[in-house]
């Protein structure tokens, strides 16, 4: 799926996981987000893989991973354990987790359940699941609209997006984006695609956004106060939604305790629209 990478898949407490792995030197675990699958860092892995080894893996219920039954099994903290069980089994002590969107979700949980793994932390154009939840704005709730229609009861959504997936899932590429699907490189929207058209990806990826309110928000509620020890780095696309809505380093100002921040160019998928910038950024910080 990454051009130059090994791809392989392990079943771990029952739980498949798909990745691809490449590169030499410290491990870098990289974790897409919604509607995707691990293609995304198809622009930016490469260029990582130079300095170190680089695992990009698909999320539990999203790509080529397993699809487990029921709204607590798409948390955060459960999609955290299986990427920690991953990276074990793959001879990994302690890495540096990169994580985007629900990806970026997923590292945030990560850092708080098993700190000792993290070298770092990078979150990439997301604000805190609890704050965003707790301190809801009209603007930022038309905009992410999504989270509340994908949580409602089963098989509601999905009966309404599996009526023309493409259109759905490329309306949030699009929306959120500040991007037109052209942006996007051929072959990672290819993959894209042929995930999300299946009736069981529809399903979990529903389930990951109904585990956020019935499941991840208690978690998060009862880590309110608590910081993430590990150096991070918050990245965040200029022209994006979380932009506009917020001013997004101060959100995590009290979460993260050796942080930096970096606005990269685009929107929200800037990871998929400006690779090189991306890469660069991660760069930098990955390399200080």
């Amino acid at each position: 799926m990454i051009p130059g990478f090994e791809t392989g898949a392990v079943t771990l407490d029952g739980q498949r996981i798909a990745y691809d792995i490449g590169g030499s030197g410290p491990p870098v675990l990289l974790l897409h987000g919604y509607p995707q699958c691990r293609a995304m860092w198809k622009g930016v892995a490469p260029v990582l893989a130079r300095h170190f080894t680089v695992v990009a893996a698909d999320l539990r219920g999203y790509g080529d991973s397993g699809r487990p039954d029921g709204v607590a099994a798409m948390s955060f903290r459960a999609m955290a354990a299986d990427q920690v069980a991953l990276t074990r089994h793959l001879g990994v002590e302690r890495f540096h987790v990169v994580g985007h969107d629900r990806g970026g979700r997923t590292a945030h949980r990560m850092a708080l359940d098993a700190p000792e793994v993290l070298l770092s932390l990078t979150v990439m154009d997301i604000v805190p699941t609890h704050l965003l939840l707790d301190r809801l704005t009209w603007p930022v709730a038309k905009a992410y609209y999504h989270w509340f229609f994908l949580a409602q009861p089963a098989p509601g959504p999905e009966r309404m997006i599996g009526a023309d997936p493409d259109a759905f899932y490329e309306s949030c590429l699009t929306g959120w984006g500040a991007a037109k699907l052209s942006d996007f490189d051929a072959d990672a929207l290819a993959a894209y695609r042929a995930a999300w058209a299946r009736p069981e990806v529809m399903h979990t990826m529903c389930n990951d956004y109904r585990a956020a309110l019935e499941v991840d928000m208690a978690l998060d509620a009862a880590d309110l106060g608590r910081r993430v020890p590990c150096p991070a780095l918050v990245l965040y696309g200029a022209d994006g939604a979380m932009a506009r809505a917020y001013d997004v380093p101060a959100t995590w100002a009290d979460r993260l305790a050796d942080m930096r921040a970096e606005a990269v160019p685009g929107g929200h998928f800037f990871p998929d629209t400006h690779p090189a910038e991306t890469a660069a950024a991660l760069m930098r910080f990955l390399s200080d």
